[in-house]
């Protein structure tokens, strides 16, 4: 009865279609890959993230504003702002601000699962440690980060003058910390599994008994800053060693923080090249990239995709084109997000996982997600939309849905709809090992929403009343 279960679990995987890559293709594929792998490396938490998308933004000719002054907001204008310095938002202004049409957005997020620097973190053990008081952040995979070198990075609020406070970021580019697992003579069941109890069994070891106290010293050098002058922090752990390309015809791709990054990374280079492009096919609608913060936390910060702040800055944008209540709205009625976070590729070790039918594979195209519960925002009308922009543009896409017996989580769509009502599409790219601190996904994959991205942002969608629409590139 097993083996015939395995069988036709075999069947219905095979049954997707095989996708034919022309050699150039893995060319641009692999140095797209590598180029991810460099964004990645600077990207050890959200801020450092957010950080390099500031710096390819500003490069590319976009101007940053501050939400606390008054905007200038020019026809055809490039402009980006930051919230909490983990959140971003980019945007093009249209050449003819009068005639806004609508938004495209593409939204992804900059936080990863990971552990989390407590106040007052320094502990002694047994005499001969010094222990980093950690909490987890998000819902991770605990297990990976045993045994490997870690270090610290995130951001410091540093006394400026007599009465300032600026942020740094800051990384210990170094091997620094290491959280060590118990050896199996200590539990001969450790390979049969059991409940990781984070206060007790994965907090790091900084250095020995001599190290408390020296913390402090160490951010403050590596940040360039004093001591004395460091008033509060945000900073976590992170697993050192940069991620890899491999597999047999270097199809995978595996690192850190490809959820959602992966995804972040895609949509930037998609926009920045649709705003290079200029606006080719419509004058009267607006490209936004929005990766928010802290969606792996439920996303209700001032940062996160349930917050005020992609509602805050459409409202803005609106009133820079002198449109007011009723125009706003219509130009909502004619917008369409693509709701961007990473999907389940089915595992080879565990297929009984995976929905009988909805079973994504890396490399074999972006994915389109669903929930019957709306923990995803795809309908009828955002998936049509969707599947005819990916056959004009002949990219491949597959569909994912959750085992009917199995709970899935949210992702920004259906938090960020609540403030900003319009069509979404919850999509992603098919990986492994999610929520680990090393993910794998497919180097085929980056590069299709990169040019997914691009058309999105050159198109415009119409709500054309009566159930009818059209997207148009």
């Amino acid at each position: 009865m097993n083996q015939e279960k395995d069988q036709e679990q075999n069947r219905v995987l095979n049954q997707n279609q095989e996708i034919n890559r022309d050699p150039k293709e893995k060319q641009e594929a692999l140095r797209i890959s590598a180029e991810l792998l460099d964004f990645l490396q600077a990207s050890p938490t959200a801020f450092q993230a957010v950080d390099q998308v500031r710096k390819r933004l500003t490069e590319a000719g976009f101007h940053e504003l501050y939400e606390s002054l008054d905007w200038n907001l020019q026809p055809g204008g490039l402009y980006f702002v930051l919230r909490n310095e983990s959140s971003i938002l980019a945007f093009r202004m249209p050449e003819d601000p009068s005639r806004l049409h609508g938004f495209q957005i593409a939204a992804s997020h900059s936080d990863s699962p990971a552990f989390k620097i407590k106040a007052n973190p320094e502990m002694t053990e047994a005499g001969a440690y010094t222990m980093l008081n950690v909490e987890k952040y998000g819902g991770m995979l605990m297990r990976p980060w045993f045994d490997r070198p870690l270090s610290i990075a995130g951001r410091l609020l540093v006394r400026e003058g007599d009465n300032g406070i600026r942020t740094v970021l800051v990384n210990v580019d170094r091997d620094l910390c290491l959280i060590p697992s118990l050896a199996i003579h200590m539990d001969r069941e450790a390979n049969k599994g059991h409940d990781l109890n984070p206060q007790k069994e994965l907090l790091p070891i900084l250095g020995d008994e001599t190290a408390k106290g020296h913390l402090k010293e160490i951010l403050a050098d590596a940040a360039g800053v004093k001591p004395g002058d460091i008033l509060g922090h945000d900073l976590f752990l992170y697993v050192r060693g940069r991620g890899s390309i491999w597999g047999a015809d270097r199809e995978y791709i595996s690192a850190g923080h490809l959820d959602d990054l992966q995804c972040g990374f895609s949509n930037l280079t998609g926009f920045l090249k649709a705003c290079r492009d200029g606006q080719r096919n419509y004058k009267d609608t607006v490209p936004v990239l929005a990766i928010f913060d802290n969606e792996e936390v439920g996303s209700g910060t001032k940062q996160g995709a349930d917050s005020t702040f992609l509602s805050d800055i459409l409202w803005r944008i609106a009133g820079a084109a002198g449109l007011e209540g009723g125009a706003f709205r219509r130009a909502l009625a004619n917008s369409f997000m693509l709701s961007c976070d990473n999907a389940h590729a089915v595992h080879p070790n565990y297929m009984d996982k995976a929905d009988p039918v909805n079973r994504p594979l890396m490399n074999h195209g972006i994915v389109m997600k669903y929930n019957a519960n709306q923990k995803y925002t795809t309908d009828g009308v955002s998936a049509a939309v969707f599947r005819d922009l990916c056959q004009r543009e002949e990219l491949p896409l597959q569909e994912f849905t959750n085992r009917s017996d199995m709970a899935g989580g949210s992702t920004l769509g259906n938090i960020s709809n609540a403030h900003i009502s319009l069509n979404t599409v919850d999509i992603g790219l098919p990986q492994l090992s999610m929520h680990s601190s090393y993910e794998t996904a497919g180097v085929y994959d980056t590069l299709d929403l990169i040019r997914l991205t691009h058309a999105f942002f050159q198109s415009r969608f119409s709500d054309l009343g009566g159930g009818k629409f059209r997207m148009e590139n």
